[in-house]
């Protein structure tokens, strides 16, 4: 490049004349104003002095690769026209400066060749022509080594220039930035890249002295000079003015391998790219990562791993040690979920796990408003079974439901609304049994007013005791009815002091429980207990919303053929409508017909009416909650959370009871007999009630598995159950249908039909005794004693003895006593009265006694023959 004005290099550059000015004096030039001249040296100068300063140490140029295209058109013919062609060719031509030293030791190894070459005796062409290629060789060889050592003290030296360049590089001059794109263009063009040594063959060519002109068309190998190619003089004064260098000090390079190589180094570039692309950029964490983790009521430890981004085999290792045997799907409550947080460091965050339905809820009651109204009384009876709580109350409902029970008794619970002289009461039936204290516990929690029937002639019995309790936990009043005044042995007074010891004092002995004695069969004093009833409403001030969505709670549900679920149901505030959505426990659906206790169809029903009502898609299970929503979509959803909730708790329960089980049996050596059970019921709290009696039957030894509980017939699916499980099949006051009983006489099946729960308390209470191990007694049947021993050549010792006691007899066990001490345990080998071989020998009698593999029988000895009987054992 020629010599050019500091004006022109600015503009060349795009920089400002003084700020170019300013980095070339900084450069150690001497230029002052913008028409100077700038020669090639002070440019090499000046980019030196910006490389510095940017932290780049100056680089010699060692190689400059040209690269040229050129494109032409051919044109070609063929039979349905002509076509063209785009052909591209393109060249790269290397241009690599020799240094000093390269240069010097080549022209040194010419010199040592010649010498060689005079000094060598003559031989023929042939040997001459080897001799000079091996001197040739192994002087390229010396020179390529030296060469190489030459670049590796360069290479030292440019990087030590350049750390040191590094750190005393002044602060970073923001004027200069725009030089900058120059400076990295300038450096790419004359790139530094290392190239491989001098080949043999190339170490033979010659430097380029001047530059030769172009041919047109493709060069050969022979003609180029082996790599060699002419290169226009008018293009290469062109190109080589931007440079310090002169062409004489390169050597022109286009070899075939060297592009190969190019293009293998340019693939290996792409796919590095690829790969830095597709490297994932995961870092790993440098810092204990401490989680908030939200705990529901129950979650499984699967999803407690994945929220503390834990593998579960760890949690499950945890829990092992916690002493908790789980997988990684079973599920944990949210007590032992929090140990394990904050075992693993992580803060545990405890949620609710029913915020659907408390939203559910909330909502219901925020709809729910309106002016409260007066409201009928809700009275339950409760008492001691066959105490008369359904005569009575069928006195007052002018009915006959008691004849209609089985056994004389009340299996269900019954709510009738009742219109009296001083308004309407709801009266509900509690069964009497000690089976349904479920039933007792709903009917007091549900209620008001409490009436307990208590027979004059029985006094205080355990479900009445029972009774007081439900009510004293419940808060509810208490009204005491003594029944059967008009029994012979009547003591009203002895119900009261009986009642007394249980705090129910009444008010004439001034407490403030009222007494009235009452007849359910004359009707005697069923006004005064009307009033007392209208009284103690009075005192309560029962009010309730009749607006708004009902509420209330499920008094009995059933399954009907034909019907479907049928549910007895009890509003507690609001009005339920035919066509209301409703929701009781996991059973949802819209009201399609609502009855009375009369049966007679009505289309509403207001705060304390009982009513049933048909429409649930399932028999809800008897004391749940129902309330009536506007959005069926979210009814559904909050009854199959529950579904899920209760199943997994029932899973839970299974669990525990199969390692409870397990580990007993592990203890104990022998494992549990369990009867499977599968239960059909009439109505929902039936069911309960029998489950609850079942499940308290057995010991340590036996118990009761209820594998199925339902309601409504016994199915076919009910005997597939009970074949697989190997059970047996109780209906209480339901019946098998046809395919259900070929099955089960094709698969010997027992079904067991009841009506009254305590004949089915009782068989499988005798059940279960049959699968209990009888215990084994031992009983003495007679002693003898030894008077003396005499030997027999047969027999060997043979004792001489007198039955003392009992009756001595061959066949069974006996024991060898001195001075009651047992020695000896075995059996007889013969029994003689005289000569004579005997079975028994009663007592007072002599005898003489073989005792088999035992000959140290001693006078004063007793045998002692003993029994082992079997005694049966009950529960």
């Amino acid at each position: 490049m020629a010599e050019v004005t500091v004006s022109d290099l600015a503009k060349s550059v795009g920089a400002s004349e003084e700020r170019l000015l300013t980095q070339m004096k900084e450069a150690g030039l001497k230029h002052k104003s913008a028409d100077e001249l700038v020669s090639d040296e002070e440019k090499q100068v000046l980019l030196d002095y910006l490389k510095n300063l940017h932290g780049a140490a100056p680089r010699d140029t060692k190689k400059i690769t040209l690269k040229r295209k050129k494109v032409e058109t051919l044109k070609t013919g063929a039979t349905t026209g002509k076509k063209t062609v785009s052909v591209e060719v393109r060249k790269k031509r290397t241009y690599v400066k020799r240094s000093d030293e390269e240069i010097k030791a080549q022209a040194e190894a010419e010199k040592e060749a010649e010498r060689l070459r005079e000094e060598a005796p003559k031989t023929t062409s042939s040997d001459k022509a080897v001799d000079d290629a091996e001197q040739r060789r192994i002087a390229a060889m010396e020179a390529r080594r030296k060469a190489e050592e030459a670049e590796k003290r360069e290479a030292e030296e440019a990087k030590k220039r350049a750390s040191e360049a590094k750190t005393k590089a002044p602060e970073k001059d923001p004027v200069k930035e725009v030089v900058d794109a120059e400076v990295d263009a300038e450096a790419a063009a004359v790139a530094a890249e290392k190239t491989r040594s001098a080949s043999p063959k190339s170490a033979n060519k010659k430097t380029v002295e001047e530059p030769e002109k172009e041919v047109d068309g493709p060069v050969s190998k022979k003609k180029a000079g082996r790599g060699r190619a002419k290169v226009k003089s008018e293009h290469d004064s062109k190109d080589w003015r931007k440079h310090s260098h002169r062409p004489q000090d390169f050597a022109l390079h286009e070899d075939e391998e060297f592009e190969a190589e190019e293009r293998a180094r340019e693939r290996a570039a792409e796919v590095a790219k690829i790969r830095a692309k597709n490297k994932h950029t995961f870092n790993k964490p440098t810092v204990t990562q401490i989680y908030e983790v939200e705990l529901p009521e129950t979650i499984t430890v699967g999803e407690l791993a994945q929220k503390m981004a834990v593998k579960g085999g760890e949690l499950v290792k945890q829990l092992m040690k916690m002493g908790e045997m789980v997988t990684v799907n079973q599920s944990i409550d949210q007590d032992t979920a929090s140990l394990l947080v904050e075992e693993m460091g992580h803060k545990p965050v405890l949620v609710s796990g029913t915020e659907l339905e408390d939203k559910l809820v909330e909502e219901v009651k925020s709809s729910a408003g309106g002016n409260e109204v007066d409201r009928a009384p809700i009275v339950t009876v409760m008492g001691h079974v066959d105490h008369g709580k359904t005569s009575l109350l069928d006195y007052i409902r002018k009915s006959q439901v008691a004849s209609g029970e089985a056994g004389g008794i009340t299996q269900h619970i019954g709510a009738y609304s009742v219109t009296t002289d001083h308004g309407k009461i709801t009266f509900l039936d509690t069964p009497g049994h000690a089976a349904f204290t479920a039933m007792r516990a709903r009917g007091a929690n549900c209620t008001d007013i409490v009436i307990l029937v208590v027979a004059a002639d029985d006094g205080v019995m355990p479900q009445t005791e029972e009774a007081v309790r439900h009510a004293k936990a419940a808060g509810v009043p208490i009204i005491v009815a003594v029944n059967k005044m008009d029994k012979e042995g009547a003591d009203p007074d002895r119900v009261k002091n009986e009642l007394s010891q249980h705090d129910v004092i009444p008010e004439d002995w001034g407490g403030d429980v009222q007494f009235i004695p009452v007849s359910a069969h004359t009707g005697d004093g069923i006004k005064d207990l009307l009033e007392a009833i209208s009284l103690q409403a009075e005192l309560l001030e029962l009010k309730a919303p009749s607006d708004g969505p009902a509420t209330g709670v499920v008094v009995e549900s059933r399954m009907e053929k034909g019907r479907g679920a049928v549910c007895t149901t009890l509003v507690q505030s609001g009005t339920l409508r035919k066509g209301d959505i409703l929701l009781a426990g996991d059973s949802f659906g819209r009201v399609r017909a609502m009855t009375d206790e009369t049966g007679a169809q009505v289309t509403e029903a207001g705060p304390s009416v009982p009513v049933e009502i048909l429409g649930l898609d399932a028999a809800p299970d008897a004391g749940d909650e129902f309330l009536v929503v506007s959005d069926e979509r979210k009814a559904r959803e909050v009854a199959d959370f529950r579904r899920d909730k209760e199943r997994q708790s029932r899973q839970e329960r299974q669990h525990k009871l199969n390692l409870e089980s397990m580990f007993a049996s592990m203890g104990e050596g022998q494992e549990k007999k369990i009867l499977s059970v599968v239960l059909k019921s009439d109505v929902r709290g039936s069911a309960e009630a029998i489950q609850a009696a079942l499940l308290d039957l057995g010991n340590d030894e036996v118990g009761v598995n209820i594998v199925s509980t339902g309601v409504g017939g016994i199915n076919e699916s009910d005997m597939n159950l009970a074949m697989t499980t190997d059970s047996i099949v109780l209906g209480f006051n339901v019946r098998a249908d046809s395919g259900a009983r070929k099955l089960a006489e094709k698969e010997n099946i027992e079904i067991r039909y009841y009506s009254i729960i305590y004949q089915l308390i009782d068989e499988v209470k005798q059940a279960l005794s049959g699968m209990l191990d009888p215990d084994m007694k031992e009983e003495i049947v007679g002693i003898a004693e030894v008077r003396d021993v005499f030997r027999s050549p047969k027999f060997g010792a043979i004792a001489g003895c007198m039955v003392i006691e009992g009756s001595v007899h061959r066949n069974k066990p006996i024991r060898v006593l001195r001075d009651n001490v047992v020695v000896y345990e075995g059996e007889l080998e013969s029994l003689r009265r005289f000569k004579d071989d005997v079975n028994e020998v009663r007592n007072n009698m002599e005898c003489g006694i073989g005792v088999k593999d035992y000959t140290d029988v001693q006078p004063g000895d007793q045998i002692e023959v003993f029994d082992i009987v079997k005694v049966e054992r009950t529960l």
